[in-house]
């Protein structure tokens, strides 16, 4: 009986028939089509979505992420802005906690989703003992926290309902949820299995 390996087989992308990898010139047993081991465009989709994420993160630190109106008075504050002004007033804990989640999170993400979109088309990183998929996993766990600026916005927003008192997300808020959500569809478009075949 002849055993037949997994990664032998390959499914027709028109009828879903499955077929056994014969090289280059792959053509479906059932209907004829040509089958590609491999699809051409395989890390394109994510670096879209990457690029997107980074273009908006740019106008969610340059402007304001909350627009504050009391007796008049008008204050914006970027989201620098924001954690200077709670370290000042001594809130120590929650202006690490806006700085880790808002400034260093998104950072750290985009430049592991960078390094593992070019570590799986080029041989970089191939003899250093970096674990690619323990990176992918930490992307994919610690995604949704970077979301913590525009919680604090929407909390504070629905809690303040003193008529004196006016609280309105800036347009950081938008950009820094749409970088945030590029963000993980970029790790969500990363195909995984490139980093076993680049090892």
């Amino acid at each position: 009986m002849i055993e037949i390996n997994e990664k032998d087989l390959l499914r027709c992308p028109t009828c879903e028939a499955v077929n056994l990898d014969k090289g280059d010139a792959n053509i479906c047993r059932r209907c004829g089509s040509p089958i590609y081991k491999h699809r051409r465009y395989r890390t394109e989709k994510s670096w879209a979505y990457l690029i997107t994420a980074i273009i908006a993160y740019i106008p969610a630190n340059l402007y304001p992420m909350l627009i504050t109106s009391q007796f008049g008075s008008r204050e914006e504050s970027t989201i620098i802005g924001g954690v200077i002004l709670l370290w000042e007033h001594g809130s120590y804990p929650i202006a690490a906690i806006i700085f880790f989640a808002s400034i260093m999170i998104p950072i750290v993400k985009f430049l592991v989703l960078i390094y593992l979109l070019i570590s799986v088309k080029y041989p970089i990183g191939k003899d250093s003992k970096v674990n690619k998929h323990k990176l992918y996993y930490m992307t994919e766990a610690i995604g949704p926290w970077s979301m913590i600026d525009v919680f604090v916005v929407a909390i504070l927003m629905a809690l303040i309902h003193l008529s004196n008192i006016e609280i309105i997300a800036g347009t950081a808020a938008t950009a820094f949820a749409l970088s945030v959500f590029f963000t993980l569809l970029a790790a969500h478009a990363f195909d995984e299995s490139l980093i076993k075949e680049n090892r």
